[in-house]
């Protein structure tokens, strides 16, 4: 069987519903490349409210029209008023690297911030709290920051502190964290933190243990806790204009979510997919009760939003229903469908996800908009909308001519370096590289899903692809493409999303056999083979339990023939 059907199936009517509202917005994208009935871009200020999720996959926004269980409304109202990206992405598929980037609006290598160990944010760094409030803004920054030193930068733990070493516990004095914190990196309303307890600038009288913040404890679940630290923001909100970063640690593990929500999305279904989507409903009330104060604020006309996921959805290669009660690395139920890949590959379904804006004061509604945009746009856009030149030291575009009509932007290539993993995206064509695996080259064009490898097709195509990634890389730290072996989960990830099996050239189907009669029969012939330990197509070991996992949660049981073998 292919490792891939589920997606393909999904990618199916994924694909209708993104032709149609391409189509439908295709004439409205050339009128504004003509210059006609352009909105005049409004000279006050705007309002900024930032929303980051964390882990949320490209299929979890309901308008992208890929699954039917997805309900997000309030979301969905707001992108409509404005634009969203079918192909927008983020510089990394991991949190912490990735959400540098979001807040700098630098490539992230460019400081040598790679993944999450080697961080935290470097403090010659500006973030976009340091640049709005130093333009008088009111700034705040509500959930994860995950940008200060933890026990998982390595490299500045052992540099900073004394006898630290790998798996200790990290308990570092709260002075030499502290320029790193948000309430030293341009916030001044800070509520930081993942799940029941945070530290605070709200309230604080300077006489407690730190002088700038104090810890909160709360019991509440933590996108309702986190929904209601941004409505106090917004609340104390007056005449100046005024920034707001909501970070909902969301979807992501643990998974948590109110009783009343989990019971809109009854039906059978993968516990933690149940789990996911009371998640993102609950988020999505959020961002209604957000949209609700700004009306009765009367800011909501100004008031510039844009919502992205950090990275893709972890699927943990084959999406085990792991029990709720786990809390620690697992699939957190969202999907990346058609997408292929997840978090932690620089796959499209690692790096591609939910992005979207809305000004209506800004920008007039454009539908879907398919050219490629990056996060690197995020910063370069919002000092654009608050009438602020962008630094040159900056990496992404400013996107308001996209999204006024008013010109494009200019850009030749998109590139990332993770791990052993480095990429380019030039036009349709996208070069994957990851170490102990062949050069790949796609047609996202044609070919969305990464499925069908060209590049023995475009040789030249793949060549200059190469020397633009090499070209990239010089300029970052440390300068060049990854040298590394890949990790043990690299391996994992592109030997069973990428690399043909034994299995799949072994597998034949009747043709006219049900769907469910082929299923049975392979999953009778894994398990079998799984327990005497013979080679031939279950492989064996982990692999033969991935692909039982596998045919048990893509293969639907349903009596429709299939149509033609699969040798």
């Amino acid at each position: 069987m292919n490792q891939f059907l589920g997606i393909l199936a999904s990618g199916l009517a994924w694909f209708i519903a993104s032709h149609e509202v391409l189509a439908a917005t295709a004439d409205s994208a050339e009128a504004g490349a003509r210059n006609e009935s352009v909105p005049p871009l409004r000279q006050t200020p705007a309002d900024v409210i930032l929303i980051i999720v964390d882990d949320l996959g490209y299929a979890d926004l309901g308008l992208h029209g890929i699954r039917a269980d997805v309900r997000t409304p309030n979301l969905d109202r707001l992108a409509q008023k404005g634009a969203w990206f079918t192909q927008g992405y983020v510089t990394a598929p991991q949190c912490s690297p990735s959400r540098a980037a979001i807040l700098t609006g630098k490539q992230q290598q460019r400081f040598g911030f790679d993944s999450i160990a080697e961080g935290p944010l470097p403090l010659s760094e500006k973030t976009l709290g340091d640049y709005l409030a130093a333009a008088g803004y009111r700034t705040g920054y509500v959930g994860k920051w995950h940008l200060s030193p933890n026990d998982a930068t390595v490299a500045w733990n052992e540099k900073h502190i004394a006898g630290w070493k790998q798996g200790d516990d990290f308990k570092p004095a709260p002075d030499l964290i502290a320029p790193y914190e948000p309430w030293s990196r341009g916030f001044e309303y800070c509520m930081i933190g993942e799940e029941q307890t945070y530290d605070s600038t709200v309230g604080v009288d300077g006489k407690g243990a730190s002088p700038r913040v104090r810890r909160v404890v709360t019991s509440e679940n933590r996108i309702l806790f986190q929904t209601q630290s941004a409505l106090d923001f917004l609340a104390q909100a007056e005449a100046d204009p005024f920034f707001l970063c909501v970070s909902y640690y969301a979807p992501h593990v643990p998974m948590e979510a109110p009783e009343r929500l989990l019971a809109e999305f009854a039906g059978e279904m993968p516990e933690r997919r149940r789990y996911a989507l009371a998640m993102m409903a609950a988020v999505d009330e959020g961002v209604g009760q957000i949209a609700k104060q700004l009306e009765k604020m009367n800011r909501a006309d100004n008031t510039l939003v844009v919502f992205v996921s950090d990275n893709g959805a972890p699927l943990k290669l084959s999406k085990p229903d792991t029990p709720i009660s786990y809390r620690l690395g697992a699939w957190n139920g969202s999907l990346n469908d058609p997408l292929r890949g997840e978090k932690g590959m620089l796959s499209e379904g690692g790096i591609r996800v939910p992005f979207f804006l809305a000004w209506p004061t800004g920008f007039a509604a454009r539908g879907a908009i398919s050219s490629p945009v990056s996060a690197l746009d995020i910063v370069p856009t919002i000092l654009a909308a608050a009438g602020l030149p962008s630094p040159q030291v900056l990496d992404g575009k400013n996107l308001l001519p996209l999204l006024t009509g008013s010109g494009g932007i200019s850009r030749e290539f998109l590139a990332w370096r993770f791990w052993s993993q480095s990429a380019v995206r030039s036009g349709s064509w996208k070069l994957l590289r990851c170490g102990g695996v062949e050069d790949m080259l796609f047609d996202l064009e044609a070919d969305p899903g990464e499925i069908r490898n060209v590049i023995k097709d475009h040789a030249s195509v793949a060549s200059d692809l190469r020397q633009q990634l090499e070209s990239w890389s010089r300029d970052l730290d440390p300068p060049g493409l990854p040298a590394r072996s890949p990790s043990d989960s690299e391996k994992r990830w592109y030997e069973f999303f990428f690399l043909p099996t034994k299995a799949d050239a072994l597998v034949v189907v009747t043709p006219g056999l049900t769907l469910r009669q082929w299923r049975d029969r392979e999953l009778l012939r894994c398990r079998s083979e799984f327990a005497a330990r013979t080679p031939g197509r279950c492989r064996g070991g982990r692999f033969g339990l991935l692909r039982c996992e596998l045919l048990r949660a893509l293969v639907p049981q349903t009596d429709r023939a299939l149509p033609l073998a699969l040798e």
